[in-house]
């Protein structure tokens, strides 16, 4: 009950709200870095181990859908200059196909991120990574359902990104154990497109992570989320999990 009283308070402060009978979306306590972090998608810095895994990825409609095969989940950490978010994807074939930045990185499995800084706003920003390491960036400035349309041409300047690989890259005839993906997002990346205040203790964003996921043929197996969206569309970030963020560098 404790845990959903906080989860209610981290929403409110953050103007959410939550429809009746529904459960709130997650909500994360991002630590301070107690040292710095080498990007290199190893996730194997001391650091890591003081941040928390977030709770491991459902169906994008809810638990109500079958439980996804595969086990994905993420966390992250800050400090003066950075976000970074880490995370791992179980995979058995791990397999890629897009090299060139900005491509529709989904059509490719991926890792993809969803940030809204500005809470009170329309307006967030999307990034999606495949295990090529290719990345596709964008900025929207409201959702596609009320008429936005991505800007691609809004670049993370100075993000630094990483993956490895737990077995072989499109090799499909040996097993794999999956991919782990590391993620630097400048705290001021977004500068270009809005004046984001420099987050302190306290301040509260909005945050998602999705994974698509292709069968044989290109038949999509699922897209599976941190926090549930209730409906097959990322771009509800009224179902976005709260982020925190905290001056703590370790759970207290």
């Amino acid at each position: 009950m404790k845990a959903f009283a906080l989860v209610l308070a981290a929403m409110l402060s953050a103007g959410v709200s939550a429809a009746p009978g529904d459960a709130p979306p997650p909500s994360y306590e991002c630590f301070r870095t107690s040292g710095p972090i080498q990007v290199d998608g190893r996730l194997d810095d001391a650091t890591w181990e003081r941040a928390p895994w977030t709770a491991d990825f459902i169906d994008i409609e809810g638990g109500h859908k079958p439980r996804p095969r595969l086990r994905t989940r993420a966390k992250m950490l800050w400090d003066d200059h950075y976000l970074y978010i880490a995370a791992e994807l179980e995979e058995p074939d791990v397999k890629a196909t897009l090299t060139q930045r900005d491509s529709a990185i989904f059509k490719d499995n991926n890792f993809e991120v969803f940030l809204k800084p500005l809470p009170e706003t329309d307006s967030y920003y999307e990034l999606e990574i495949n295990a090529l390491n290719t990345g596709w960036d964008l900025f929207m400035p409201k959702p596609y359902s009320q008429g936005g349309k991505a800007d691609n041409s809004w670049d993370i300047e100075g993000l630094k990104t990483a993956v490895a690989v737990q077995g072989s890259l499109n090799k499909p005839g040996d097993r794999d154990h999956g991919w782990t993906v590391e993620i630097a997002i400048p705290l001021t990346a977004f500068a270009s497109r809005q004046a984001v205040p420099h987050p302190g203790a306290g301040a509260v964003w909005r945050i998602n992570f999705g994974r698509m996921e292709w069968a044989a043929e290109k038949v999509r197996e699922g897209i599976w989320v941190w926090s549930a969206q209730g409906v097959v569309n990322m771009h509800v970030p009224e179902r976005w999990g709260v982020l925190r963020f905290s001056d703590r560098t370790w759970r207290d």
